[in-house]
């Protein structure tokens, strides 16, 4: 099959980007109180640019009491004490910037912690604000709604006085709705219109946040449940109705901020209308990703059934769900950049259950080549793996089947103690270190021209060179089995075999191929033979 060549009606500086997620309490404590900081992270900026990324994406980093790891956020203008001050902040973009390293902050604006000064003031109140609610409150007792009582599903919750009545959830109950209004207020009064009051507070206010840290040097935002702003009892209806709030900002952004970006958290509905968002991201949490890397190590995400996934040593899984969702989103938007993260904080890592660091080379070759954004997670480029059994910390188990927390233990930069991570006492670090003697960590991978991680530097080094490899030239798949073929601008060819057995495939179109990178894996004639977890990068002759 062939995708169609890109024609993107909007182009960023992210087109050609390569992402790298930090988890700001687990990357580097720099003052020893076992939790990760800004100045940590500052003291590590050489390492990222020595290894080729082109962009930070921190999650939350805002004041909080962090029942949700910062994703309940009380105050949305200043850092966290815990991880230093708006200065450091600052000082940060800045460092970042001189090594071209752009940095983007995690916003989060369906919900507020219920520490933060607009919901304490409301809850205070005899009744609604007289400028309009930020909020969403009613008086009579909830005879209709959401029915799930899962987080991330709205959900009524009786206020815990003075104000009477109960207010809207938007993820757990510590986390109140912001009032962005609703699509009809039918036999509910207390539903506000889109336009009234409360919710133009809300949009005025959202604009304000991001133009406070965009005016500070920051290059955009990855958005927290972007689309759960505009409420109905069809959330379907309602996620399409929240793109309008996001079209307004894109308005004001590309006035005020025009090189700023924005990225959702998974795809921005399509309605008809011109899209806000500069890309769509597949959620690892999501069925399209979950089919290429979810063996169910971390757990069972409850709306994916556990299945065999595609990078599996044993060849069991299939690409037919990602191939799928992958021609969607290029038939309904050709051109339009996808990010596609090696793994995240909200479930798992690419070393978990069976999978191992050996058979991670397929896995980057894949992310670093399809023509994605790629969004690379701490520690993923040295193999660092899901650590399970670890307690409920700041929220990390939102459903009994899987535990975040295995997902978020500190980076490992060296073979000390604490990792180079902190000099804290075990029992004060934010999470445990991986206890295996053998873990992977920065200083000895750099000190291994064989490692994974001098490998993913030397992907992401093909990809700046050449422009075939990245966001925008044809992907043509050449055969989906295994090993896995494709051909990116019609100018080059990659191979990779998920699976532990040596594989090979005829294909008369390859024929003098010249190899460009890889291990294991070569072009004799018009033979295509990878090693069991072989990949490689080729040249096509002209």
């Amino acid at each position: 099959m062939t995708h169609p060549a890109a024609t993107p009606a909007r182009t960023s500086w992210l087109d050609d980007a390569v992402v790298y997620e930090i988890y700001p309490q687990s990357f580097a404590d720099s003052d020893g109180d076992g939790v990760g900081d800004l100045r940590g992270v500052i003291a590590h900026l050489d390492h990222l640019q020595w290894l080729g990324v082109d962009a930070i994406w921190f999650n939350p980093c805002f004041a909080s009491p962090f029942r949700d790891a910062g994703y309940d956020v009380a105050d949305y203008l200043r850092i966290a004490p815990r991880y230093g001050s708006n200065d450091d902040m600052v000082e940060l973009v800045e460092q970042a910037r001189a090594r071209g390293i752009r940095v983007l902050l995690d916003l989060v604006v369906g919900h507020t912690s219920d520490e933060h000064p607009w919901f304490q003031a409301e809850l205070a109140a005899d009744g609604p604000a007289p400028e309009g609610d930020r909020y969403v409150w009613r008086t009579e007792e909830p005879a209709r709604g959401w029915q799930e009582e899962t987080p991330g599903i709205p959900a009524w919750v009786p206020s815990p006085g003075p104000r009477p009545g109960w207010y809207l959830k938007n993820f757990y109950d510590s986390q109140p709705a912001l009032n962005f209004g609703w699509l009809a207020a039918d036999d509910e009064p207390w539903r506000d219109p889109v336009d009234a009051p409360g919710p133009r507070r809300n949009r005025d206010a959202l604009v304000e946040i991001m133009d406070f840290w965009l005016s500070r040097g920051v290059a955009g935002f990855r958005v927290d449940m972007a689309f759960s702003l505009v409420k109905d009892y069809d959330t379907e209806r309602a996620r399409a109705a929240s793109t309008q709030v996001w079209r307004e900002v894109r308005d004001w952004l590309d006035r005020t901020h025009p090189d700023a970006v924005l990225i959702p958290e998974g795809d921005e509905p399509r309605t008809g209308e011109p899209l806000a968002y500069d890309a769509d991201f597949a959620l690892v949490i999501h069925p399209m990703h979950a089919s290429l890397l979810n063996n169910g190590g971390a757990g069972t995400l409850p709306w994916y059934p556990a299945t065999d996934c595609w990078f599996d040593a044993d060849g069991g899984g299939s690409l037919e769900l990602f191939l799928a969702g992958w021609d969607e989103h290029q038939r309904q938007t050709p051109g339009r950049p996808m990010l596609l993260a090696s793994s995240d904080h909200d479930f798992s890592r690419l070393v978990s259950g069976p999978r191992t660091a050996a058979e991670l080379g397929a896995v980057f070759t894949f992310l670093l080549t399809w023509g994605t954004v790629p969004s690379i997670y701490y520690g993923d480029e040295i193999g660092m793996r899901y650590l399970p059994g670890l307690p409920d910390v700041e929220g990390s188990i939102c459903h009994p089947t899987y535990n975040r927390a295995g997902a978020r233990t500190p980076m490992q930069w060296d073979r000390s103690a604490g990792a180079g991570f902190s000099t804290a006492a075990p029992d004060r670090l934010y999470l445990p270190v991986d206890p295996d003697p053998d873990r992977p960590d920065v200083a000895t991978q750099r000190g291994d021209e064989g490692s994974l991680l001098h490998l993913v530097r030397r992907l992401l080094a093909l990809r700046r060179e050449v422009p075939a490899l990245r966001v925008g030239p044809t992907t043509e798949v050449l055969h989906t089995g295994h090993p896995l073929v494709y051909r990116r601008g019609g100018s080059h060819l990659v191979a990779l075999n998920p699976t532990r057995e040596p594989v090979e495939v005829d294909l008369a179109s390859v024929a003098g191929a010249r190899l460009l990178l890889g291990q294991g894996a070569e072009v004799d004639g018009t033979t295509v033979r990878v090693d069991g977890f072989g990949h490689g990068v080729w040249e096509l002759g002209s």
